[in-house]
């Protein structure tokens, strides 16, 4: 148990780090359920190209939904983006920059997904097989046919069963000639998503470095706030449950209490180290009303605190505090 304990605290220490792991685990389960996925092309001129799409889009669609499902920050930023303004200003730089952090991570799986079926192209000549250029690949001496017919035996393409077209065009050719067209565009698809994280992760500072910095820092605040002070809620938790069933057992023991039966008492000092985390909030009515204030009214980020008149610090912008005499020594070493 104390194992599993420490690793869960070595993931909570090292979010990104997991996180980053995570999406590595989904790009890898994303390919091996292409894979392991029993691809059968309906060869039907009217569900062929929604099939093939559908095959194409769809998995990408819901892999990327569960990269954010599986990010704990995304509670953390519907919480920051729905709550009250209070005290406390909402920065859109802040919500954009964590968005756009799960975004780039949930979209790993669905990049790989795209560019393992573009790449193995099956998908692609199911959803176009219907489009091959006769004239150019076909057999034109083979006239007779209607359009409507010329598309069914072009849908069967996919399916070597059933493939009946060989006098109008050769099975091979066909797909020959839209598999390398999908491994084509597969591999403009893997430099464009590559120049694209390319661009994101490693320009986009260096244009917009104030700004960037700025984001950054309120977005780790936010997640540091909330575990400090979730850590803290399970500490109170703690001791206000160890202070209830203190008293319990007291009351117990004064009502029960016999000659023949005495419970031994607590240390009053171990008592009063428990209710000192309490922090003053000692009944139900008083902890609810505090949860209400955070959540509605969170505290400013402004910190009344005593700056040295020397050095860089004399740069920092000093908050509204009331006049006092200081007797400043400077030091000529």
């Amino acid at each position: 148990m104390d194992k599993f304990r420490m690793i869960f605290q070595f993931l909570q220490s090292n979010q990104e780090s997991f996180m980053n792991g995570i999406c590595g685990i989904m790009a890898l389960a994303s390919a091996q359920i292409y894979v392991a996925f029993d691809f059968k092309c309906p060869c039907l001129p009217s569900y062929n190209l929604a099939y093939g799409m559908g095959i194409l889009f769809v998995p990408p669609l819901v892999l990327f939904l569960l990269g954010f499902v599986m990010n704990n920050n995304v509670s953390m930023l519907a919480e920051e983006w729905k709550r009250p303004t209070g005290k406390r200003q909402k920065d859109p730089a802040v919500l954009r920059y964590m968005f756009c952090s799960m975004a780039q991570r949930a979209m790993i799986a669905p990049a790989v997904w795209v560019s393992v079926t573009l790449l193995d192209g099956e998908c692609f000549v199911c959803a176009f097989c219907t489009s091959v250029p006769i004239e150019k690949l076909g057999n034109d001496s083979y006239t007779g046919l209607s359009e409507k017919a010329m598309r069914r035996i072009l849908a069967q393409i996919p399916c070597i069963e059933i493939y009946s077209g060989q006098e109008l065009i050769a099975r091979e050719v066909a797909i020959r000639y839209l598999r390398c067209i999908s491994q084509a565009i597969g591999w403009t698809f893997v430099l464009l998503m590559t120049l694209l994280a390319f661009l994101v992760r490693s320009l986009r500072p260096c244009f917009t470095q104030a700004a960037f910095l700025k984001s950054k820092y309120w977005s780790h605040y936010i997640d540091i706030e909330r575990k400090l002070f979730d850590e803290t809620c399970t500490e109170h938790a703690k001791s206000f449950a160890k202070v209830c069933i203190q008293q319990f057992f007291e009351g117990m023991n004064k009502d029960l209490s016999m000659g023949h039966s005495h419970f031994p008492e607590k240390a009053p000092s171990e008592a009063g180290e428990e209710k000192e985390k309490l922090l003053g909030i000692m009944d139900q009515r008083t902890m609810n009303k505090l949860l209400k204030n955070w959540h509605k009214c969170k505290p400013p980020l402004c910190l009344n605190q005593e700056v040295l008149l020397n050095g860089w610090a004399g740069d920092i912008i000093h908050s509204h505090v009331p006049k006092k005499e200081y007797a400043a020594y400077y030091s000529k070493v």
